[in-house]
């Protein structure tokens, strides 16, 4: 005699032994595993038990690009990311929207902005992290220091530091810092400039900023001012390495104490650069965003330092 005409069916261990357990009470049948699921033979009643979904948590629209989670959460967003954000012309398929549809996501869209910012507060840090993620596209900043900026923003309100400062100075004031942090060559001309504050409320904010939460900011030295200043004027690269040398001998012998470090770095690329008229006063100058005047001075220190 075969197995298979005693066993009629498979054998599955997830089938209770006891026979009782086992019938089906609407028709008194036999129950039997199906996909995960235990089924009557002959009716196809199906019993009621937990079952885990192993498929994939689909969260993308298209079809086309499915991925199993949502947007990252990212710091510079007042909401952190978590919002949501409502479609205008198309569904997920891609089919254009009729006028009724249109209509009626415009008014959750309307509703939705209105409930995302729950207090005054909330108003401020939308406010403040759109001024600093246009600070930083502006001065093409990495998104981590765009990141770096909004968190201490966020840190700064939740210190108390905004009362009596406007929400534009607070915010420039952080991408300086957090430039400075980093030992970025950026001074406080070039992040001011895009901001609608002068420079002396990105100064003041700066300082609030340093002195109350202790930021660990690295000290301007000219040398980071050399390789970008030199790949805005175009030099070559050896004309670079001679004037980052000059700078590094400059700093080594004090003569940096004081002066401004764009300024410097700029009368090291001249001073490389004298008597081949491949740039003017003018123009190394300007790129450093300081006079003649003052680069001629440099130099002249440079020359008689007798630096390499």
């Amino acid at each position: 005699m075969r197995t298979s005409d005693v066993y009629a069916g498979a054998f599955d261990e997830s089938v209770p032994l006891d026979s009782s357990s086992n019938l089906c009470p609407e028709c008194d049948g036999r129950f039997a595993p199906s996909g995960g699921e235990s089924v009557c033979e002959d009716c196809g009643l199906v019993r009621e038990e937990p079952r885990l979904d192993r498929g994939p948590e689909w969260r993308a629209c298209d079809r086309a690009e499915r991925k199993r989670t949502g947007a990252p959460v990212t710091e510079a967003r007042h909401d952190r990311g978590l919002s949501t954000t409502i479609g205008r012309w198309r569904d997920s398929n891609g089919n254009s929207l009729s006028g009724r549809k249109r209509r009626q996501l415009g008014r959750l869209r309307r509703e939705h902005t209105r409930s995302q910012c729950e207090s005054k507060a909330d108003r401020n840090r939308m406010h403040a992290f759109n001024e600093i993620r246009r600070i930083t596209g502006v001065l093409e900043l990495a998104e981590s220091i765009r990141d770096q900026a909004c968190a201490l923003f966020r840190t700064a309100q939740g210190e108390g530091l905004l009362p009596g400062r406007s929400i534009e100075a607070v915010a420039a004031g952080c991408v300086y810092a957090v430039a400075r942090c980093n030992g970025l060559p950026r001074t406080v001309e070039e992040v001011a400039e895009p901001a609608p504050v002068g420079r002396a409320k990105v100064e003041g904010a700066y300082r609030v900023l340093n002195a109350e939460l202790g930021l660990p900011a690295r000290p301007v030295v000219p040398s980071e001012f050399v390789p970008r200043l030199g790949s805005e004027l175009g030099v070559s690269d050896d004309v670079q390495h001679r004037a980052l040398r000059l700078a590094e001998a400059a700093e080594g012998a004090g003569l940096t104490n004081g002066v401004q470090p764009s300024g410097f770095a700029a009368a090291c690329l001249y001073k490389v650069l004298e008597g081949s008229r491949v740039v003017t006063q003018g123009e190394v100058a300007s790129v450093a965003n300081t006079s003649a005047k003052t680069l001629r001075k440099h130099r002249d220190t440079l020359t008689e330092s007798d630096a390499p």
